[in-house]
């Protein structure tokens, strides 16, 4: 059963030495990543499954120690997705011996990793485990599948990566498409208020057309908070963070359960 999840970007420059001097002007953001996501380590260490769910080229499933590079953002960093048994062997740079195999991680859960990074507090607790999800999911088998993972184990916190919009501003990767700034409005909105409904009705077509990167793990997520919850009000949300500075939708929020279970 879900009883928590949190909503995260993942920009690489939300990693200091990608952003190089520019580091700062995340800094919101990015504490607001690092305090959400000691929520995350608490239910952990309480006994709850973590599931870190992103986007990436194929289906696929990460255990513990699995492999993410930076390398390709010109930064020398490999890390392993943390988890019990991984704290010791946690990331290396060039410059010294390394036992690091190959990346397996795709930069969604890459950037997810790095963040679990810094909280350092996975050693002992329930399992770790990232989920690789194709960015051209339909929104109903992203559904199913969060219904799966909500189901896995007895209490699941789950970790959407995703980025909103990148078509916002004359600064974004998409320079400015008509409609982005309302459509991220939208999202914002509904990822603040734990939306499920709203976070489901997304049209892939748009999210692909204002070139927003969260769209299938929000849709995962939407799936995961729906299963086997009756009524209205039984999740409570929190925007932590949200920033555009670069013409993208940065959205940082943390949902509960207020049924009783939450963790």
């Amino acid at each position: 059963m879900l009883v928590a999840a949190a909503v995260l970007p993942h920009p690489p420059v939300l990693v200091p030495e990608v952003a190089a001097e520019a580091a700062g002007e995340l800094d919101e953001v990015r504490a607001g990543c690092l305090a959400t996501l000691k929520h995350v380590a608490q239910a952990h260490g309480e006994g709850c499954d973590v599931v870190l769910v992103g986007a990436g080229p194929t289906r696929a499933t990460f255990g513990s120690g699995t492999v993410g590079s930076l390398r390709g953002f010109g930064v020398p960093i490999d890390l392993r997705l943390p988890g019990p048994g991984t704290e010791a062997g946690g990331q290396s740079e060039a410059g010294g011996q390394s036992d690091v195999p190959l990346p397996s991680l795709p930069l969604s859960l890459t950037v997810g990793a790095w963040l679990m990074k810094q909280i350092g507090q996975w050693s002992e607790g329930g399992r770790v485990r990232a989920e690789s999800v194709p960015s051209d999911l339909e929104p109903a088998e992203a559904a199913a599948l969060g219904r799966e993972l909500a189901a896995s184990a007895d209490r699941v916190v789950l970790v959407a990566m995703g980025d909103g919009s990148a078509a916002l501003s004359a600064k974004a990767p998409r320079y400015i498409v008509p409609g982005a700034q309302e459509w991220q409005s939208s999202v914002t909105s509904a990822l603040a208020s734990a939306d499920c409904a709203a976070l489901a009705a997304i049209d892939p077509q748009d999210a692909d057309r204002f070139a927003a990167a969260g769209r299938v793990s929000w849709q995962v997520l939407a799936g995961a908070a729906g299963a086997g919850v009756s009524g209205e009000g039984a999740w409570s949300a929190e925007l932590i963070a949200a920033d555009d500075r670069y013409g993208v939708g940065y959205v940082v929020a943390w949902w509960t359960r207020v049924d009783g279970v939450g963790p």
